[in-house]
């Protein structure tokens, strides 16, 4: 979000200044799939639906954040449904009557989890947007009419917007599951990126940490992401 860039930069700094190592800034607007499979990447993030299904044994995991998220163990998160404000329809009724958003077919937070929520059920209507903002703005204009958005991705928008998120209703949640993680190309020893993630979040301003919602880092071991089914296609 354009509003954090400022912060992840600092972040980065700190994790390039405590690993000894690395490109000078971070990479944005790339080709997300080829820069996590890259044989040099340094560090990345990404969802736990697309590691299982397709980085698993080509990239290496360093850790996992934790966003301190309502509800959740350390390093898991959950999706909010959010339908409009004033939408009296229950989930069901919007799963079969509605268009439900979603951000891309390989998501987590935005596919696997509600998918998950409301089995064997499948939404009638589905429209997808390409991201979790942009699933946000389809609700709120009435393209769409439920959607799933990541509870970190939700509460930092909220952060950003508060007077458009007066129209969006977060009505139900997901189970959580494990949070986003960090990766390393497959070669690199994830060990001392770890510890340098670990040194730059300490080393976050109050101000930074608040915003990123950013707590610390945990150890999730890989199991716990591929115990998670791989969902049918939209």
């Amino acid at each position: 979000m354009p509003h954090l860039r400022g912060a992840h930069d600092r972040l980065w700094d700190g994790i390039r200044q405590a690993l000894g190592y690395g490109p000078p800034a971070l990479s944005r607007g790339g080709a997300p799939w080829a820069e996590r499979q890259s044989r040099t990447l340094v560090l990345a993030q990404t969802c736990g639906l697309p590691y299982r299904a397709k980085l698993h044994g080509h990239v290496v995991l360093v850790g996992t954040p934790d966003y301190d998220l309502p509800g959740c163990p350390p390093g898991h998160y959950f999706s909010y449904l959010i339908r409009r404000t004033g939408e009296e329809r229950a989930l069901n009724t919007l799963l079969d009557q509605g268009v439900m958003a979603f951000n891309d077919g390989l998501s987590q937070s935005g596919w696997a989890a509600p998918l998950a929520h409301v089995a064997p059920r499948r939404p009638a209507q589905v429209l997808q947007t390409g991201g979790h903002v942009a699933s946000i703005d389809a609700v709120r204009s009435g393209d769409a009419d439920v959607a799933a958005i990541d509870a970190l991705t939700y509460l930092l928008w909220c952060d950003a917007h508060p007077a458009d998120a007066t129209d969006i209703d977060a009505f139900d949640q997901t189970a959580p599951t494990p949070t986003l993680p960090y990766i390393t190309a497959l070669k690199r020893d994830p060990i001392p990126i770890a510890r340098a993630l670990r040194s730059a979040i300490a080393g976050l301003s109050p101000t930074d940490r608040a915003a990123l919602r950013l707590k610390g880092l945990v150890q999730i071991p890989a199991s716990a992401y591929l115990a998670l089914p791989v969902p049918p296609s939209p």
